[in-house]
């Protein structure tokens, strides 16, 4: 070929080179560059490797790691593979001659410019797309560990009759083999057209063959491939039918064949899939008969068939066989969708009974006394008391709670209580100074449990307090009362070096600490420091005079994400809740394993299903899902996380779930067994929110067992919006000690209701069995109203109460001035064939910053009531007064104990309870600086009476009953006495012994 390069020269012109210095300086800059990338890239992977080490889920880092590295490795290297090999082999065939047209004329330049890079190009380009699909193969680590790892459901699907770990962990790695498949083979093809039409093989324009025999052949076998792939994916279509979803009944994701699918799409599949195979093997008879001729019409028919076949045919079936007769045609399918929705979903074992939404007994007075033998109905609602709780147990500015409190049980006497708790946690929005040092260094930790009954309030309406005060003391005894893990500890500390932490504050001044909690990652180590400073972008990590020998940084300090990043194949619950066990705060989180491919289990998206109007304003109550769209969850695993060490357990909940089997086999030895769950730590652990919320959402529908009622839509039930405000999103889930109409005492439950679809009346009332470790726990309980009455739901209650005439007036009352109302969790508890409404009512205005509850409204069998107190309202609608004795502390003071002989006993007592009515006066204003030095009486009061009677005791010879003991427990928290509790709470009782 002519020398294309060559022309007229001229004179040169020298161009200056740059002076050796500033090669240098150049040279020295872009090695640094080199560097600060390469170190950048390094220091996110060495914290991550540090912190996982730091909570002892290094198996968890190394398995994913090493799963993602190998993934990327063969998955490149074979798409590098096939597309280079394809290229060169296109290269190798090209034709010794090029044919004397314009068109090879003009891809002369090309050819000569790339001669000299030829080798090179070749490696960029496999170097390229060998990147990029090992990227994308590293993002399938879940999928390929489930499927090398997988166990067996050992239950069968109903129609290919394989095992459901066929289509929960096989097909989707098949799934993705076959899509990397179809990738190397487009490429491949591609990059070997470009090669044979750059080298002549292929031609357009020019005269002659439009193909050399040896690019016939080439492209020939990898359109063969590509058939053959068609072949197997119309293979693996015939299974998908199973996992397929489509709109039906009004369902947006039904899943699971119907007739069309069983009688038309599914011979439909395996006819294209015997017509691809027959084109496929037209396609390599082109490497002996060097024509396309048979493989294109091959191909024509094969994409006829698959328009005739696979899409008009199953119309002319759904239209002229399935429209006119529809019920008895899907019937036998709907019944397999009915019963495999409800195996995944665990609502299988769901007891649906009829209950007649009204009263059988006409004297509605001797129903009085079995409203409390019922329910423990709470009137503190959790979601509204926050700022109460703020109010009067802050303390100081840098500590806040949660916007929405939690609802536990504790055993107080022999009995348990429902409490609703929240920590005092980390606020450094409340830090007067805000500094890197006060905000990392100084302000680390909450401090200490608030807790409060759930069943009753003061005569002010401030909640009881059985936990309160700082250090918190009450009921809960002693414990670790730090908080450095918590919902609302969201920044890093750096803690345990040579600055010291603020730990609370009292009259004495400031107390500090030094960590000694062993977690986080020890910054000794100048690489560490380093590598912080980089990834958190941070430098003062690096050279700060704060951090030294010793000094630990602490991050990741949610519980959720915690548990997410140890076991990142689970799904978070929405709600992780603070219990005390064992003298310590433990975050207790629930986690769920799902998986997309249980055939013929309708689909839901969690993040509408577990939508409510709580959702809706907090951010920090949404389900965190691994895949949004799931057919199949299990509530099996329950996580901790310790509040002061950031310890992560994980327990094994349910023994029988194979996905957590198949989790458990890729990351041995992360999960402990069941029986290592301590008895102390299973008397909080209660049925979650979130599974909950999508087992109720399914039941609206999949209540029903038989495929007539489900087809005709007659027993449709919604999730009623929330009546309590304005939001139009659904009524959360509310926990309550209460006992259904087939119990034979209060168990805590998770209560919802629903209405028929499209109305406001009740059509179904809803509670599981929260109390785990009994036998009932997770057995769901389903009240169905009758269709011929009408029965109040919650929002026609709603309005019932905002309609009556004295209650409006009484509301506008309330509401004078610049005072706001709001309503609480409004409660519905089955009574004597009835249902009995309950609903707070909070007053918040004047000079009050928070919620106060002032009235309870209450309404059964027609007759409704709205009184300061829940037992004057309950008195009022039944007309009598409850004959169970209240308990004894719950008037807000000191319970007296039995009358002491010993006058020193009874003095001391005295001035307990002036001391105890002089902390409330206090409290009311508030007057801060009052309400310590009453507190403070109050402890030595108690101590005297202690030391007295125990002087009494000693001369005694024997007792013939035993000493009275408190009604709760004096003992306080680290650095607490017994010093009564705050707020309007009831104090412990003062014993006249010690114990």
């Amino acid at each position: 070929m002519p020398d294309r390069g060559g022309g007229p020269t001229g004179p040169r012109i020298r161009v200056g080179r740059p002076s050796r210095r500033v090669r240098t300086l150049l040279m020295t800059l872009g090695v640094l560059a080199v560097l600060g990338m390469a170190f950048t890239m390094f220091a996110g992977f060495w914290t991550d490797w540090l912190w996982y080490r730091s909570v002892n889920y290094s198996s968890v880092f190394t398995t994913t790691l090493w799963t993602k590295i190998g993934l990327f490795f063969v998955f490149g290297l074979l798409m590098a593979l096939a597309v280079g090999f394809n290229i060169w082999l296109a290269h190798r065939m090209r034709p010794p001659l090029s044919a004397m047209s314009v068109e090879q004329q003009s891809l002369d330049r090309y050819r000569m410019g790339i001669a000299p890079y030829k080798t090179w190009l070749l490696l960029g380009i496999t170097a390229l797309v060998g990147l990029i699909a090992g990227a994308s193969a590293a993002g399938q680590w879940r999928t390929w560990l489930m499927w090398v790892n997988g166990v067996p459901f050992h239950q069968k699907d109903p129609q290919f009759h394989l095992d459901v770990s066929f289509f929960a962990f096989d097909l989707p790695w098949y799934r993705f083999l076959l899509g990397f498949g179809f990738a190397a083979t487009i490429l491949s093809l591609i990059a070997a057209a470009l090669t044979h039409y750059l080298y002549g093989g292929l031609r357009v324009t020019s005269p002659g063959a439009r193909a050399t025999a040896a690019a016939t052949g080439h492209l020939s076998v990898l359109l063969g491939i590509f058939v053959t792939l068609k072949a197997v994916a119309y293979w693996l279509d015939r299974y998908g039918l199973a996992v397929k979803s489509s709109d039906f009944k009004a369902t947006d994701n039904w899943t699971g064949l119907r007739y069309v699918d069983a009688n038309a799409y599914l011979p439909a599949k395996t006819i294209l899939f015997c017509i691809a195979v027959i084109c496929a093997l037209l396609f390599f008879a082109t490497l002996w008969r060097r024509t396309w001729q048979l493989p294109v019409i091959g191909f024509g028919l094969m994409v006829l068939s698959a328009i005739l076949i696979g899409g008009l045919y199953p119309a002319i079936v759904q239209k002229f066989q399935v429209q006119p007769n529809e019920q008895a045609k899907e019937a036998p399918y709907v019944e397999k969708n009915l019963k495999a929705t409800r195996e995944a979903y665990g609502i299988d074992g769901a007891q649906v009974k009829e209950y007649s939404g009204t009263s059988t007994t006409k004297d509605k007075t001797t129903l009085r006394d079995d409203v409390d033998a019922t329910a423990s109905i709470r009137v503190l609602d959790p979601n509204i008391v926050s700022p109460t709780y703020q109010q009067l147990q802050q303390m100081r500015k840098y500590y806040a709670f949660p916007t929405n409190l939690d609802v536990d049980r504790y055993n107080v006497n022999g009995s348990d209580q429902d409490t609703v708790i929240g920590l005092r946690e980390l606020n450094l929005a409340g830090v007067d100074k805000q500094n890197w040092i006060n905000n990392h260094f100084r302000y680390t930790h909450g401090y200490g449990v608030v807790a409060a009954k759930g069943t009753t309030a003061d005569a002010e309406g401030r909640p009881l307090f059985t936990e309160s005060n700082l250090p918190s003391v009450g009921d809960l005894g002693t414990y670790q009362q730090r908080v450095y893990y918590g919902e609302k500890t969201t920044t890093y500390s750096i803690v345990g070096g040579p600055q010291k932490e603020i730990d609370y504050s009292d009259d004495a001044g400031e107390k500090t600490t030094s960590y000694k909690g062993g977690s986080g990652v020890n910054l000794s180590n100048p690489v560490n420091r380093a590598a912080y400073a980089v990834a958190f972008g941070e430098p003062q990590i690096l050279y700060s005079g704060a951090i030294g020998e010793g000094s630990r940084i602490l991050y990741n300090r949610t519980p959720k994400e915690r548990v997410e990043a140890v076991a990142p194949w689970l799904t978070i619950d929405g709600d992780a809740y603070p219990a005390v066990v064992d003298g310590k705060i433990q975050w207790i989180v629930d986690a769920y394993t799902t998986t997309n491919g249980y055939p013929y289990a309708s689909r839901t998206t969690l993040g509408d299903t577990t939508a409510d109007s709580l959702t809706a304003t907090n951010d920090n109550r949404a389900v965190v899902a691994q895949q949004n769209q799931v057919n199949y969850i299990r509530n099996s695993v329950k996580a901790t996380v310790d509040a002061y060490t950031g310890q992560v357990k994980l327990y094994q909940w349910d023994t029988e779930d194979p996905v957590l089997k198949t989790w458990m086999k890729a990351f041995p030895g992360t999960v402990k067994s069941k029986s290592s769950i301590s008895d102390a730590l299973m008397a909080h652990l209660r049925y979650p929110q979130d599974l909950f919320k999508v087992q109720r959402e399914l039941l609206t529908r999949y209540h029903v067992k038989d495929a007539t009622t489900f087809l005709s839509g007659s027993e449709v039930w919604q999730v009623p919006d929330d009546p309590s405000n304005k939001s139009g999103d659904a009524v959360p889930p509310y926990y309550l000690s209460m006992k259904m109409p087939d119990q034979k005492a209060q168990a805590f439950s998770l209560t919802t209701t629903f209405t028929p679809n499209g109305r406001d009346n009740l059509s179904a009332f809803m509670a599981v069995d929260s109390e785990a470790g009994t036998p009932d726990y997770g057995k769901i309980r389903v009240l169905k109203l009758p269709t011929s009455t009408t029965v109040d739901g919650p929002k026609q209650v709603q309005s019932q109460f905002n309609s009556e005439q004295d209650i409006a007036e009484s509301i506008r009352l309330l509401k004078g001035g610049d005072s706001d109302i709001e309503y609480g969790n409004l409660l519905t508890v089955p009574l004597d064939g009835g249902l009995l409404y309950v609903e707070p009512v909070y007053v918040r205005g004047g000079g009050l910053k928070y919620p106060l509850l002032k009235k309870v409204l209450v309404t059964y069998g027609g007759n409704t009531a709205f009184e300061d107190t829940l037992d004057e309202a309950l008195n009022k609608v039944f007309g009598a007064e409850s004959t169970t004795p209240p308990p004894t502390d719950e008037g807000g003071g000191i319970t007296p104990p039995p009358t002491s002989s010993n006058p020193t006993v009874r003095e001391a007592l005295a001035d307990a309870q002036k001391a105890f009515t002089a902390g409330q006066e206090a409290l009311k204003k508030p007057d801060w600086d009052a309400y310590a030095k009453a507190q403070k009486d109050l402890e030595a009061a108690l101590k005297r009476a202690e030391e007295a009677q125990a002087t009494a005791d000693k001369g005694a010879k024997a007792s013939s009953s035993p000493s009275p003991r408190a009604s709760a427990s004096p003992s306080g928290g680290s650095g607490g006495g017994s010093a009564g509790t705050a707020g309007g709470s009831a104090s412990p009782s003062p014993s006249p012994s010690s114990g």
